[in-house]
């Protein structure tokens, strides 16, 4: 049956105040400082744990009023996307899927919102930030109130249990085979806390690190005249020369002095510094 003009003038209004009642709550609250996670140790015993994918998106929190980066800063959202969520603070990944991680980039960093592509991207939940229950109750919790939401972009990230090493393998196997990144592991019994813990746990077949681009240096033999390594400033204050990984185009038009990127690595050396780093992409700005 066609909505009357009343009705259609409230599905209209409706989001509308919702958002203009957070603006007029007050102050900004204070940016929500994440829990991260720490490389999971091999082998491990899953016994106790949550397992979910881990979305190669962009991570994204909300304060209850706005949608922020990890960092902080504020994320354009479109005013739909932000009306519809709770005033409950909420942790999670704005995701396209499998090898959408540019397209995504590319989105949530627009100063002004693109509506079409935002309204294919999913807000992948993993958290309730600042929720006293342990995290298996804080997952049950969040899959709940995502579900009385009713909004399709809003989804939990589904968590489940397996029974030994062995089957975590298997999983991580598959989510690799398929296009996925690895798996996020979190300790069942876990309260929230922010910061890096060892009560969240990622697993790849690889491990990943950052570093801020201090001097592109000089390509010899069939890279004369073009991008032959990075130089990067590691977080803990080192420097890394990272000559492997790039493409044709990124060496002739390198990562500029100042960004951050990611590079993937196996281990590290007798010094700490990692091993066979090559390089991977780089990062958004926050």
């Amino acid at each position: 049956m066609p909505l009357s003009r009343r009705q259609a003038l409230c599905s209209f209004a409706v989001p509308w105040l919702a958002a203009a009642a957070r603006a007029e709550a007050g102050p900004p609250r204070a940016p929500i400082a994440p829990m991260l996670a720490q490389d999971a140790p091999p082998a491990l015993d899953p016994t106790g744990w949550l397992v979910s994918e881990k979305l190669d998106g962009v991570r994204a929190l909300w304060d209850g009023a706005r949608l922020r980066f990890r960092s902080g800063g504020l994320i354009a959202a479109p005013a739909w996307l932000t009306a519809a969520l709770p005033a409950t603070p909420l942790d999670g990944e704005l995701w396209l899927g499998r090898g959408g991680f540019e397209t995504t980039v590319g989105t949530v960093r627009r100063a002004a919102p693109d509506d079409g592509a935002w309204r294919a991207l999913r807000y992948a939940l993993f958290d309730l930030p600042g929720d006293p229950r342990p995290f298996a109750q804080r997952a049950q919790a969040l899959a709940a109130l995502a579900a009385s939401l009713r909004q399709p972009f809003v989804q939990p990230v589904p968590q489940r249990t397996l029974p030994d090493a062995a089957a975590l393998a298997r999983e991580l196997d598959a989510v690799v085979r398929a296009g996925g990144e690895g798996l996020m592991l979190h300790r069942a019994s876990a309260l929230w806390r922010p910061g890096r813990s060892a009560d969240l746990l990622k697993l790849k077949p690889w491990s990943d690190a950052e570093g801020v681009v201090l001097a592109h240096l000089p390509g010899r033999g069939r890279h004369e005249g073009r991008l032959g390594a990075l130089q990067l400033r590691l977080d803990d204050g080192r420097t890394l020369r990272l000559g492997t990984g790039f493409s044709d185009a990124e060496r002739q038009t390198p990562p500029p002095v100042g960004s951050r990127v990611s590079f993937r690595h196996q281990g590290h050396t007798d010094d700490g510094l990692p091993r066979f780093a090559s390089f991977w992409r780089v990062r958004p700005a926050e």
